[in-house]
């Protein structure tokens, strides 16, 4: 906090930026305060989303995410990240990965590097992340994973378009 008058309160954001909020609304809102949490208990939970074909086994996305969650700076080895399925999509399944860390303050880093962490253990395994527009166009094409995942002299084919079962 930076600083509060009878009027308005200053907080200074993680992003150096200096936000003056209204009393009245502080008074008349719901406030969370990550530090309170972090300091009592497992921590805060911080939680991300990806959405995952039907062809690649849960079990698999599970050890992928919660792999990615363990490499990633501030977050907790107790209690154990883990992995809700959230939703079954027409051509997805929506996984969120449930990680505890005890630095808030740090949230957005430990976030950036979680999401950077889940990248690389996706396409090492190469599991494409995918939602289901772009699945929903695609035509068998070369994986969305980044190219140097492909081998040397790899060419993607050709747009296929066929007239109903050949």
């Amino acid at each position: 906090m930076v600083g509060k008058t009878l009027l308005v309160t200053r907080v200074e954001t993680i992003k150096s930026e200096i936000v003056t909020i209204p009393n009245s609304l502080v008074m008349g809102a719901q406030i969370i305060n990550f530090s309170t949490s972090a300091d009592g208990g497992d921590g805060v939970i911080l939680h991300t989303s990806v959405t995952i074909g039907y062809d690649v086994p849960w079990k698999q996305v599970r050890d992928l995410l919660v792999g990615a969650a363990r490499e990633t700076k501030n977050i907790l080895d107790k209690p154990e990240p883990f992995v809700l399925q959230t939703a079954l999509g027409d051509f997805y399944v929506s996984y969120e990965i449930n990680a505890y860390t005890k630095e808030p303050k740090y949230m957005a880093c430990t976030y950036s590097e979680l999401h950077k962490n889940i990248l690389d253990k996706f396409d090492a395994a190469g599991v494409e992340i995918m939602s289901p527009h772009y699945f929903a166009r695609r035509d068998g094409n070369a994986a969305a994973v980044p190219s140097i995942l492909n081998a040397e002299g790899y060419a993607a084919p050709s747009f296929r378009v066929g007239k109903g079962a050949e």
